[in-house]
């Protein structure tokens, strides 16, 4: 269900350094963008704030972003209400000692929200809204608040703008893809934002061999270049860009947020990465395969399993994922997307029965500060 939550009308302070492939600001953004839409004020500090120029070259009204310097340049700056770190980020020392002296000053209660990365595993659900003392630096006394999204009701949520559905249902899919310069013909559609897969020549053989004809759209970037490195290890560079018999390719330009939506919404079946177009993913309906974040220590692999588990995704979609994500030998089975429809489906479904993330931080903070 769609909660305008708990109007506060307070001002956040969002910190973000952007070092995950634009994922951390994709979310943040999202998150500024949300919370203005509910009368809040937010001011969004971004270390890079550039990717913000294609993935939201309008800005929003109720959002300010700031460079975040080092050190942070704080002249005439009042802190707000709210401070959110994204990710493990470390609030500028500066911007702490600044707040501090504001909470002395007005008798304002304090109110650190550690905003973490989503995850399907359990102590998600054990962590979220839990306390962490400050024990050091020039925030000491104070508590800062975990705040996990995630996928049931006992943690953040995900976040979901409240017209999102009804957009969703009026989407144009013909004049969209017209506008891009894309004429479908009835293939299948695909899209593919991922980070360099070994498993990605499999699947680039696959659809070329399947009996549906199928076109690719591949997102700038990462992408783009491990799609053509692929193709150039095949000997086949001069096949781009459209030439592929079966398997045809279209190369996307760098996508604002709004039309990284329309992408997922426009296909038939999407390959995302990371965490926000993972919940893209999700809200667009589709069926879907999760290129997870690789960490050095594979500690990716029970996230992903973790995440399979409450999708209650079939054997055919754990298989996919674990060739993906390269944590099985052997080739990629086949597409099953009957069965990955109704998987989403039913997943989506159960989210929409929730609260969206913005709504319960918005309760959260009104409850506890």
């Amino acid at each position: 269900m769609d909660n305008p939550g708990v109007k506060t009308g307070k001002l956040w302070d969002i910190f973000c350094k952007v070092i995950d492939n634009y994922g951390d600001a994709g979310v943040c953004w999202r998150l500024a963008s949300q919370l203005a839409a509910r009368g809040e004020r937010v001011r969004l500090w971004l270390d890079d704030p550039s990717p913000l120029a294609w993935m939201a070259p309008q800005g929003t009204a109720g959002v300010e972003v700031h460079l975040w310097t080092e050190p942070l340049a704080l002249e005439g700056v009042v802190p707000g209400d709210v401070l959110v770190e994204a990710f493990g980020c470390e609030i500028a020392p500066e911007f702490i000692t600044l707040y501090v002296s504001h909470l002395h000053a007005t008798g304002q209660a304090p109110a650190w929200i550690n905003l973490e990365y989503l995850s399907a595993e359990r102590w998600a659900e054990r962590n979220h809204g839990l306390a962490s003392p400050v024990m050091s630096g020039p925030g000491k006394g104070l508590s800062k608040h975990f705040f996990y999204p995630g996928f049931t009701p006992s943690t953040g949520g995900l976040l979901r703008e409240p017209a999102l559905l009804d957009l969703q249902a009026r989407f144009d899919r013909q004049a969209w893809l017209k506008g891009l310069g894309i004429e479908a013909r009835g293939e299948r559609l695909v899209s593919l934002f991922c980070y360099e897969p070994p498993a990605l020549g499999q699947l680039l053989a696959q659809l070329k061999a399947d009996a549906q004809p199928t076109r690719l759209l591949v997102t700038a970037g990462r992408a783009q270049a491990a799609v053509q490195h692929c193709l150039t290890l095949e000997d086949s560079q001069k096949s781009l860009p459209d030439s592929r018999g079966l398997l045809s390719i279209s190369y996307l330009p760098r996508l604002t947020q709004q039309d990284f939506d329309h992408l997922l919404w426009a296909c038939d079946l999407n390959f995302v990465r990371g965490e926000d177009s993972l919940v893209r993913a999700l809200w667009a309906g589709k069926p879907l395969v999760w290129q997870i974040y690789p960490q050095h220590d594979n500690a990716h692999h029970a996230k992903l399993v973790a995440f399979l588990d409450w999708l209650g995704a079939p054997a055919s979609l754990r298989a996919f994922h674990a060739g993906w994500n390269n944590m099985a030998p052997g080739p990629l089975p086949a597409l099953a997307l009957g069965d990955w429809l109704q998987t989403v489906t039913e997943a989506r479904q159960r989210l929409l029965q929730q609260d969206d993330l913005v709504s319960r931080l918005l309760r959260f903070i009104s409850k506890n500060h």
